[in-house]
C-alpha cells in the first residue's frame, strides 16, 4: 500500500506564498486609503507646484475622494476574502476538519497586524509622503475598478436616498472654510498660534460672512456738517473735526447732498485767499464736496473692499432697504476686522470699553460690539441677532430694561448699570 502524500508539497508552498502576496497587497490598500485620506492638499499643492510628480497625482487622485475610496476598498477587500479562502482551503487539506479554525484565527491576526493596523500606522505618521510614493498606482488601480465602483456607487446613493440622505459633491469644496477655522482654533489652543495671528487670520476668513451693517458707525454717531451755514463756519467745524471726510446735509440729516474732504476745502480755501482782495466768503462747499457713494446695508464685507480699492475711494454712507440713512463705513473700518483697532495721532482718545471690578464683575458699554468682546476676551457670546452688548440684551429680555434689571442668558449674568433715553449705556457681566 502506498504512503499518503504529504500536505506540504508543492501546491502547498505555492498556496502560502500567494497569501503571503495577498497580505502585502491588503497592506498596501490599508496604507493607501489613510494616506490618501489623511494627507494635506495644501502641502501637496505646495510640492506640486514646486515641480513633484507623485504629489501632482496624489492631487488628481484625491479629487474624488468618493471614487477613490470605492477603488482601494475593492481591491482590498477582493485581497482579504481571496487570502482567507486560500488560508481555508489549505489549512483544511493540511489539518482536516479543524483546519477552518486554524485559518480563521490566523488570518484574523495576519490581516490584523500586517494588514491593517502596520500599513494605517505608517501612513498615519506620513501621509504626504506614502501619498506621493503610492498615487500612480492608485490612478492605474482607479482607472481598472472604475465600472464596478461606478455601479456600485449609483448603488449605495440609491441606498441612501431611500433613506433620505442626499450627497453633495461640492460639500468638500464648501467645508474647506471651516476646517481652516478648525485648524486655526487648534493651533490656538496647543499654543502655536498666538492670539493676535489667531484673531487676525479669523478676522479675514469672516469678511465674506459678514455684512456692512455689523461694523458701520451708526447715523447717531456720524459727525455731519450742514451745508447751508456759512463759510467761517464751515471752515471751522472741518478744523476741529478728527475725521478728513465729512458728509454735507441739506435741511435734515437724512437729506446728504456730498462729502467733503479736509484737503479738497483747504485746497479751495487756499485758492480763493490767492485771488486779488480774495475771501472765504465765496465759498462753494458744494462745489468742493464729492458726490455720496451710497451702499445697502446687506453688502458683504469682503465685497464692499473690493469696492473700494475698485472705486479709489474709502468712504460710504449705509442706507437700508427703503434708502433711509443707517450710518457710514470707511475701508478703515473694514481692515480693523483683521487687524484690530488702528488709532493716528488725531483719534478723539476713548474711554476703555471693557473694565474689571474687584468683585469680578466686568462693566461694559452698551455700544461696544459682541465681536469685539468676543476677541478681547475668547468668550462664545452670539453675534447672530444683535451686533452691540446692549442690542444682545435688548434682543433676550424682549424690551428695553430699567437700570438695575438684571438676566441670565448664554451663560453670562448682565446688569443694567446706566441708561439714557432708549440706550443702555453701561452693563456689568458676570460668567455664571
Amino acid at each position: 500500500m502506498d504512503a499518503s502524500p504529504s500536505p506540504f508539497d508543492a501546491a502547498f508552498w505555492l498556496t502560502a506564498a500567494a497569501i503571503l502576496c495577498l497580505l502585502v497587497m491588503s497592506a498596501f490598500f490599508s496604507g493607501s486609503e489613510t494616506a490618501l485620506t489623511a494627507a494635506s492638499r495644501a502641502k501637496l499643492k505646495t510640492q506640486a507646484d514646486k515641480g513633484s510628480s507623485g504629489a501632482k497625482a496624489a492631487m488628481k487622485v484625491t479629487e474624488d475622494n468618493e471614487r477613490m475610496i470605492g477603488a482601494l476598498l475593492l481591491g482590498n477587500n477582493v485581497v482579504n476574502i481571496l487570502s482567507a479562502s486560500l488560508a481555508t482551503a489549505l489549512l483544511t487539506r493540511a489539518f482536516g476538519d479543524s483546519g477552518v479554525a486554524l485559518a480563521t484565527l490566523g488570518m484574523t491576526a495576519l490581516v490584523l497586524i500586517f494588514g491593517e493596523v502596520l500599513p494605517k500606522t505608517f501612513a498615519i505618521t506620513n501621509p504626504e509622503l506614502v501619498a506621493v510614493r503610492v498615487s500612480p498606482v492608485i490612478r492605474v488601480l482607479i482607472l481598472v475598478f472604475s465600472p464596478i465602483v461606478s455601479v456600485v456607487r449609483q448603488l449605495v446613493r440609491g441606498l441612501l436616498y431611500l433613506f433620505g440622505v442626499r450627497t453633495d459633491p461640492d460639500s468638500h469644496i464648501l467645508a474647506l472654510r471651516e476646517e481652516i477655522m478648525g485648524a486655526i482654533a487648534l493651533g490656538h489652543s496647543e499654543g502655536a498660534v498666538e492670539k493676535e495671528d489667531r484673531d487676525r487670520l479669523l478676522g479675514a476668513l469672516d469678511l465674506s460672512h459678514r455684512t456692512v451693517e455689523e461694523i458701520m458707525r451708526h447715523r447717531s454717531q456720524i459727525e455731519m456738517i450742514n451745508a447751508e451755514h456759512s463759510p467761517d463756519v464751515i471752515i471751522s467745524q472741518a478744523l476741529a473735526s478728527p475725521h478728513t471726510r465729512i458728509p454735507l446735509f441739506r435741511g435734515e440729516h437724512e437729506n446728504v447732498v456730498g462729502v467733503i474732504h479736509a484737503k479738497d476745502l483747504l485746497r479751495e480755501v487756499n485758492r480763493l485767499m490767492r485771488e486779488p482782495g480774495g475771501t472765504v466768503e465765496g465759498l462753494d462747499i458744494l462745489k468742493v464736496a464729492m458726490k455720496p457713494y451710497f451702499v445697502p446695508e446687506t453688502t458683504p464685507l469682503d465685497e464692499q473692499m473690493r469696492q473700494f480699492l475698485k472705486r479709489r475711494t474709502h468712504f460710504a454712507l449705509v442706507v437700508d432697504e427703503y434708502g433711509a440713512l443707517r450710518g457710514l463705513i470707511t475701508l478703515e473700518d473694514i481692515i480693523e476686522e483683521i487687524v484690530g483697532e488702528i488709532s493716528d495721532e488725531f483719534d478723539i482718545a476713548q474711554d476703555v470699553t471693557l473694565k474689571r471690578a474687584e468683585n469680578g464683575d466686568y462693566l461694559v458699554e452698551g455700544a461696544m460690539t459682541i465681536r469685539d468682546l468676543n476677541r478681547m476676551m475668547d468668550w462664545q457670546l452670539p453675534d447672530d441677532e444683535a451686533n452691540t452688548v446692549a442690542g444682545l440684551v435688548i434682543h433676550e429680555a424682549q424690551m428695553i430694561p430699567s437700570e438695575g434689571q438684571a438676566f441670565s442668558f448664554h451663560g453670562f449674568r448682565f446688569e443694567v448699570v446706566s441708561r439714557k433715553e432708549n440706550r443702555l449705556m453701561k452693563l456689568k457681566l458676570r460668567a455664571l
